[in-house]
């Protein structure tokens, strides 16, 4: 029984002996072998390891072989004209060197992060007080965060850390430097769009008073033709009235006063104040002042060449010689057509008496 329990007590030794004396270091991780607090050796290759059994000769400390991040945010930074942003950013680093990481940082990532806090504020500041308001917003962005890397890195470089890369996330204005601007803005686009509205204006402008000049000379050298071929028209017309006058004198007075009774005795009630003697009634005046009124027979009737003339009846009016001569003037004139166009009424009342209507 005692052997028993001796060979047990024997193999838990033998397997804390074991168990103590290796450890594993895989790829996302280093190891830091130190023996009674003094650093012998640091293993950066993953693999198995041995070291003296127990951790009261030697012992192993595992840090990070993987990139680390550390994040800023909500930085107020001031920019060289006195404004203020608000920025976030973020590094990436390694522990580059164990050995002053430890020593220096007592292997502790706690205390490399408060280191990294106050050197990557300090850098971002000393980079964006550089610059000017509208130069932090340019492409200059690139250049900034290689800056701030490059003015990072000699201060963690003390500690065993190589800072790997700085980029900033966000650049934003603060808010009362937000309503500054956006008014600044607003007022530049309504100073653009008053100066694009008065081009527009202009170029309308332009445009109406071409159109309007186009549209005048359009008109003018239309009224200009329609004078010329009035002016035309109206030569014609006056043209063939007096070629209708020398032609017939008489006829062209009768036509012409009939037009102008059709114009003034129309259907709209007219009404004339006139002397029935006026020149405007000439034609409505007896042209047979003895009331001689011709036979029937001359005006239906074709009289034979020799006509015999009857005596007139007792009740009846004697003839005068000219009222003989208008009986006999149809006859005559019968075997011609131009007759009828040398008869008109227009005859006045002391002339020839008026001839007769040819017969039909």
């Amino acid at each position: 029984m005692n052997r028993l329990v001796i060979l047990g007590i024997a193999v838990v030794a033998l397997l804390y002996i074991f168990v103590s004396s290796i450890f594993v270091v895989n790829e996302r991780e280093q190891a830091i072998v130190m023996r009674f607090g003094q650093i012998t050796d640091v293993k950066t290759d993953p693999g198995l390891y041995f070291k003296i059994p127990t951790n009261f000769v030697d012992t192993v400390q595992i840090i990070e072989d993987r990139l680390l991040r550390y994040d800023a945010a909500n930085m107020t930074v001031q920019v060289s004209d006195g404004k203020f942003y608000i920025v976030d950013a973020y590094l990436t680093y390694r522990i580059a060197d164990p050995r002053l990481f430890r020593s220096r940082a007592q292997g502790e990532l706690r205390v490399v992060e408060d280191r990294v806090s106050t050197r990557f504020d300090a850098a971002l500041r000393q980079v964006y007080g550089r610059r000017a308001f509208t130069e932090a917003l340019s492409e200059q962005r690139p250049e900034m965060m290689r800056e701030a890397r490059d003015l990072i890195r000699p201060d963690m470089a003390q500690l065993g850390i190589e800072v790997v890369d700085v980029r900033i996330i966000r650049t934003d204005l603060d808010p009362s430097v937000s309503a500054e601007t956006f008014n600044r803005m607003k007022a530049e686009r309504l100073a653009e769009a008053a100066l694009l509205r008065a081009r527009g204006q202009e170029a309308a402008q332009t445009a109406r008073a071409i159109a309007d000049r186009q549209a005048v000379e359009v008109l003018s050298a239309a009224r200009r033709d329609a004078e010329i071929l009035r002016g035309e028209g109206d030569a014609e017309r006056s043209q063939i009235f007096a070629d209708a006058y020398n032609r017939d004198t008489d006829f062209f007075d009768f036509y012409r006063s009939m037009q102008s009774y059709r114009a003034a005795l129309g259907p709209n009630g007219t009404t004339m104040v006139l002397s029935p003697d006026s020149e405007f009634f000439r034609f409505f005046q007896n042209q047979n002042p003895d009331n001689v009124t011709p036979p029937p027979e001359a005006a239906t009737t074709p009289i034979p060449a020799t006509p015999l003339v009857e005596e007139p009846p007792v009740d009846s009016p004697i003839l005068s010689q000219p009222a003989a001569d208008a009986v006999t003037a149809p006859a005559e004139a019968a075997p011609t057509e131009a007759a009828p166009a040398e008869t008109t009424p227009a005859t006045p009342a002391s002339a020839e008496p008026a001839p007769a209507a040819p017969a039909q």
